[in-house]
Order: structure tokens, then sequence, then C-alpha cells
């Protein structure tokens, strides 16, 4: 058995689509970011950099002791291992997925997130670095856009963990009030993805609050929450 420590983000989303796609048992464990569950000792011991999500694979291939895994990429290639799925073998196909894995977890998402905390997040408004996520955001938009121009799945000609990376970050763009009407090749991928049946069950396997929100709409925190998330807490030295 599985155990995935997770909250409802699109780097969360991510594992519980591939679980899902996969079919493989796994206990889901819902934390909270805002309470601080990141920087608990038991935790941090799985997830040493402080993120969630984060899994233990109790039963690993060949046993022996439990694996833990940090860092969505890694997990992502980790369940496609175990699985034998969603990663094909031949090299062409195989690197293909993988720079495009390395490209959401190096751009997509970090500048995403970036946006995402500057427009619903900051506590006062900061030109300069609004515009330079937004555009940054839009610009990476484009490049997966135009790459999908007569391509159904983003790497290897097939459906890959590529596009179970990609498709959460996504899905989040409407909450800095972009519109995927703007990128119709990436609307093509998006609704072909979301028609997938494990992808609507791991969507909603977790709280799917964090999608809810208006766009643009800024996110209130009380000084507790913002502390875990943003300020003292999230940055005090852990043994």
């Amino acid at each position: 058995m599985i155990d995935l420590y997770t909250v409802a983000t699109p780097n969360g989303h991510k594992i519980s689509i591939m679980l899902e796609e996969v079919g493989l048992p796994y206990n889901l464990i819902a934390k909270s970011i805002a309470k601080g569950d990141q920087f608990q000792p038991d935790f941090l011991k799985i997830g040493p950099n402080g993120k969630f999500p984060a899994l233990v694979d109790n039963d690993p291939v060949g046993g022996g002791a439990p694996i833990s895994v940090f860092e969505t990429g890694a997990m992502l290639i980790y369940l496609a291992d175990k699985s034998g799925m969603l990663l094909p073998r031949e090299p062409h196909k195989y690197y293909d997925t993988m720079q495009w894995l390395m490209w959401q977890m190096a751009g997509l998402g970090p500048m995403h997130g970036q946006a995402n905390h500057f427009v619903r997040y900051a506590p006062e408004h900061h030109e300069y670095a609004t515009v330079r996520y937004m555009r940054e955001s839009i610009r990476l938009l484009n490049v997966l856009d135009g790459h999908l121009q007569g391509r159904d799945w983003i790497a290897a000609g097939e459906y890959t963990i590529a596009d179970i990376a990609c498709w959460p970050w996504v899905r989040a763009i409407r909450l800095i009030d972009l519109d995927l009407a703007d990128f119709p090749n990436i609307k093509r991928w998006y609704e072909r993805m979301e028609a997938r049946p494990a992808v609507e069950r791991g969507k909603k396997v977790i709280n799917d609050l964090v999608y809810g929100g208006k766009p643009m709409e800024r996110r209130q925190l009380n000084a507790e929450h913002w502390s875990w998330m943003f300020g003292e807490e999230q940055h005090k030295k852990r043994a």
C-alpha cells in the first residue's frame, strides 16, 4: 500500500491522478499547509523540503524497507516504474516524455505559482513582479499551445506522465484570469484529459476548494496561516 501525504493543489492533484490512472492502491492522508503540517518532524523525514505531496511505498518492488519519495516529478517517475505504465521505454519516446516533464517542473509550475502568489496572496501590489510572472506564464502557455498543434498528447505520441504533470497547472490558470479559449490547442488537449475517468477521480479525491475562487480574487489569510505559508514559520531553520 502507498501512503500519499497530500493537499488540494496542482502538485497534489498530479499524484492522485497518477495513482488513479495506474490503479495502484493507496491510502490518502490529507494535510494542511496553512496549519504547518508540512513542517511536522515525522513528515520532514519523508519530505525534507517541507512541501506536499510526498509518498511512502510500503510494498516496494522487490520487497525490503518502505521507499519514500518527494518532488512530484520523481514521484511520477517512481509510480510509472512501479506500474510499468505511462512512461514509454523506447529511447526517443522516453526522453521526449522526460523533457516535457522537466519543462513542467522547471517552468510551467514555478512560474504559474509565482504569478498566482503576486496576483492573489501578496499583501501589497507589486507591479513589476506581477507583470513579470504573468508574462512568463503566458509565454509558457504559448509554448505548449504551439507544441500541441496537430498533437493529441504532449509527448511520445501517447498519453504519459508529461500530460499528468501539466494538466493540473493548466487547470489553475483561470485563477489568474487566463482563458483557455486563448490557447485553442491546449483547450482541445485539456478537454481530452478532463474526459478521462481517472482524471475526474484524481481531481476530486482531495478537497477541491483551491480551484473554486473567482479569477484574480485575493486570498485573505490570518496571521497564523500566513506565517506557515509565507512568513516566519515557513523560513525558520529546522533540524
